[in-house]
């Protein structure tokens, strides 16, 4: 039974002073890499296998935990990014958000995960991290990177143009027209006198003819004959003249006689 004891005391002991090495702590990202981005941090290596199935529109992280065996592996990271209008907390590993990342071991040492992946769209700024390791260590670290290309942005449609604020020029006002000149009272067929606008009476015609047979010449005291009426006056005095010339050749015919 004391043999017994002893042993097993001794077992305790043993696992007692094992344990501090490998019990769970919580260290932070080395703090020369915060505030970096994938395009831009010093060390670039996108010809990683671990980066072989990264979008070319996403940024590839690579994050190790140094110290050896002491130090243990990654159990989990928490990792704080800008993406330029808000704050995103990622977690690795995390299959259930929209970030594609892994942990894997060091080596042929399969117990020890001391490489963590991440893709996050590109142009994200890494602001802090920290990271839950089975053994203890100082800090871990930004290995390398590869950065993506955000995709370009389609410009949006172009604004309909607003019409100018500047009134149209205002159409002048339109000349009255002059008061037209009423036309003077239409000429009455009798000989009477009607008043012109500018108040002079005018004489109008008579439209009756003058004189006798002849036609042509003015009464003593009468009117002149002008415009239509001398006309018509002129052709029946020449209708009148015809008309004698044939009635005296008709008689002179009917008075000739002829003997045999």
């Amino acid at each position: 039974m004391a043999r017994t004891a002893v042993s097993a005391v001794a077992a305790t002991a043993c696992l007692a002073l094992a344990t501090p090495a490998w019990a769970s702590s919580t260290i932070q990202i080395n703090p020369d890499h915060k505030e970096e981005t994938a395009g831009g941090f010093s060390e670039q290596d996108c010809n990683d296998p671990r980066f072989a199935d990264r979008p070319a529109d996403h940024d590839g992280w690579h994050f190790i935990l140094p110290g050896g065996k002491g130090s243990g592996g990654f159990e989990t990271l928490t990792l704080t990014f800008d993406t330029g209008s808000s704050e995103v907390t990622v977690t690795v590993p995390n299959a259930g958000d929209a970030y594609p990342d892994a942990l894997y071991p060091a080596g042929k040492d399969e117990d020890r995960l001391i490489h963590a992946y991440l893709f996050t769209p590109a142009g994200w700024t890494l602001l802090d991290g920290s990271a839950a390791i089975s053994g203890s260590a100082d800090k871990f670290n930004l290995s390398h990177t590869c950065g993506g290309t955000a995709p370009t942005q389609s410009p949006s449609p172009s604004a309909t143009a607003t019409p100018s604020s500047t009134p149209s020029a205002t159409p002048s006002t339109s000349t009255s027209p002059s008061t037209s000149v009423s036309p003077s009272e239409s000429t009455s067929p009798s000989g009477s006198v009607s008043p012109s606008e500018s108040g002079t009476p005018s004489v109008t015609p008579s439209e009756s003819t003058g004189g006798g047979s002849g036609g042509g010449d003015e009464d003593e005291g009468g009117l002149p004959l002008t415009g239509v009426a001398t006309t018509s006056i002129a052709l029946g005095g020449l209708v009148l003249i015809g008309g004698g010339a044939l009635l005296m050749l008709r008689r002179r015919r009917d008075n000739i006689t002829f003997t045999s």
